[in-house]
């Protein structure tokens, strides 16, 4: 049952797609999450929409959309090589795109209702001692917002590591550039004697997403206890 080089790679691209997914979500995660918290504005119904539109669109179409923003003829696509030089096309970094797309609904979910339990009497109170906007939000608002964005940046990996529709849309199957553990198992399923191979790379699937979503768990009912004690 012991993994082969191949597969130990395979492994170690999927944590590393999906811990950039994460890091890259996570500020445009908790932007959102917090102008849906407290935001009042014209659009904020269509705004949530959108954020959540991956969790019902097919990742395919996701995956779609993705390949005609980032392609080289893309608007986004475009200006990344004109300026930069940069493609992410069949590249991992377009594998991380599409996880972070994929997991932001999720991460924004969870970070939203973290900053909505915030008590604003607590808010209010520090204002009224004279703490400014930014002293509140960095003293009071985010250190009780934290386990939500831990929750966030838990599940965002989870979705991350799970990720396959959109990406195998987007950057295809490459092996050791693109192919992450859902490929991967995709491709053994392909082949006549690959059977001991999805087992053990549906093994270390269900193990980190498993321990992933056990963990995401246990941070959201800490940061319940944190709230209900402050």
């Amino acid at each position: 049952m012991s993994l082969t080089p191949t597969e130990w790679q395979i492994v170690g691209l999927s944590l590393k797609v999906a811990l950039v997914a994460m890091a890259a979500t996570l500020p445009v995660a908790f932007a959102l999450a917090w102008m849906l918290a407290r935001g009042r504005f014209p659009g904020k119904v269509v705004l949530d929409a959108l954020v959540h539109l991956p969790l019902v669109l097919p990742p395919v179409v996701t995956g779609w959309l993705l390949l005609i923003a980032f392609g080289p003829h893309g608007p986004i696509g475009a200006m990344l090589q004109n300026w930069f030089g940069v493609g992410v096309l069949f590249r991992w970094t377009g594998a991380a795109i599409a996880a972070g797309v994929m997991a932001l609904p999720l991460m924004v979910r969870a970070m939203r209702l973290s900053i909505e339990a915030v008590d604003r009497r607590l808010e209010s109170a520090a204002r009224t001692l004279g703490a400014g906007p930014w002293r509140v939000f960095g003293g009071i608002t985010l250190p009780l917002s934290v386990p939500g964005i831990l929750a966030g940046c838990v599940l965002g990996f989870a979705r991350s590591i799970g990720e396959f529709g959109a990406t195998i849309t987007f950057v295809s199957n490459i092996p050791g550039e693109t192919r992450t553990l859902p490929l991967a198992i995709y491709s053994a399923l392909q082949l006549p004697d690959g059977d001991a191979e999805v087992l053990r790379l549906a093994l270390v699937s269900v193990a980190l997403s498993l321990g992933a979503l056990i963990a995401s768990e246990l941070i959201a009912r800490r940061g319940g206890r944190t709230l209900h004690v402050v």
